[in-house]
C-alpha cells in the first residue's frame, strides 16, 4: 500500500498521547490513556511490541492474535509495577497487509475504514458503552454524538492480564483506500465527510484534509490517522 500518516495534539489537549505504526506491511493506530506519562506509554509499548513480534512473519491470525496478547501482558505488568503508571492503557487498531488479504486486530475504539466503490464502511465495532448501546438499540446514533459515556471504552490493552482482540481478514482490491484512526477524528468530522474527502482527494492530499477537518471541527482530542491505497494484488 501507498501510506500517508498524521498525528497532532489538537486544540485543547497539551500533549499527544497516540501513537503511530507504520512498519513495512504493518499499519495501525495506539490511542492511549491514563494520564500524560501513562498514556503515552502504552501506545508507544503496544506499538513496539506487535512491530517486533509480526515484522517479518507470514500474516495469519493465530500470530496476529499472539502479537496483540503480548502487548496486552507487556503494558499491564509495567502498570502494575510502576506507580507513575498505574491504570495506563491503550486502544489499538491495526493492520497486517498480505499478497491478498487485509488483516485487521482491533482493541478499543479506534477505528479501520475500508472506502471502496465509492462506500465508505467502517469494519471495526467501537469496544465501548455508547457503542455497546448503539448496537443494542438503546440509543441513536444522534444520540451517541453527545451521551456523556461516548469516551468510555469497555476493552483496551493493558488494563487487564488478558485481552480478547477482534480479528478479522478482508479480501484485498486494487485501490481500496483504508483508513485507520483514533476517536479524535472520526468524533470531529461525519463519515459523509470522511467519504467526500476520499472521493476527490488522494494521497497526502486526502490525510491532509481529514486532518485539517478535525481541526477546523474543533480538534477536542489528539488527532491520528493513517491513510492507505492498496496498489498491487499478489495472487500467485
Amino acid at each position: 500500500m501507498l501510506i500517508y500518516a498524521k498525528t497532532h495534539k489538537g486544540l485543547v489537549r497539551p500533549t499527544n498521547q497516540d501513537s503511530l505504526l507504520v512498519s513495512h506491511n504493518l499499519y495501525g493506530v495506539a490511542d492511549g490513556m491514563g494520564g500524560h506519562r501513562g498514556g503515552e506509554t502504552a501506545s508507544r509499548i503496544a506499538v513496539q511490541v506487535v512491530r517486533n513480534l509480526l515484522q517479518g512473519k507470514t500474516p495469519e491470525e493465530d500470530t496476529l492474535r499472539i502479537g496483540v496478547e503480548a502487548s496486552n501482558r507487556r503494558i499491564f505488568d509495567m502498570q502494575r509495577h510502576e506507580i507513575a503508571l498505574g491504570g495506563m492503557g491503550t486502544t489499538l487498531t491495526m493492520l497486517w497487509e498480505s499478497r491478498t488479504e487485509m488483516w485487521i486486530a482491533h482493541v478499543g475504539d479506534s477505528r479501520a475504514y475500508l472506502y471502496r466503490g465509492g462506500e465508505l464502511v467502517c469494519r471495526t465495532e467501537d469496544h465501548s458503552i455508547v457503542g455497546e448501546m448503539l448496537r443494542n438499540h438503546i440509543i441513536t446514533p444522534a444520540m451517541a454524538k453527545t451521551h456523556p459515556y461516548r469516551s468510555v471504552i469497555t476493552r483496551a490493552l493493558g488494563t487487564d492480564p488478558a485481552v480478547e482482540p477482534d480479528i478479522l481478514h478482508v479480501e484485498k482490491k486494487r485501490d481500496d483506500v483504508w483508513l485507520i484512526c483514533s476517536d479524535g477524528l472520526y468524533n470531529m468530522v461525519e463519515d459523509d465527510e470522511i467519504a467526500e474527502t476520499l472521493s476527490t482527494l488522494e494521497g497526502e492530499r486526502a490525510a491532509d484534509r481529514l486532518l485539517e477537518l478535525a481541526l477546523d471541527h474543533g480538534g477536542h482530542d489528539n488527532v491520528s490517522l493513517v491513510l492507505g491505497r492498496v496498489t498491487e494484488v499478489t495472487t500467485s
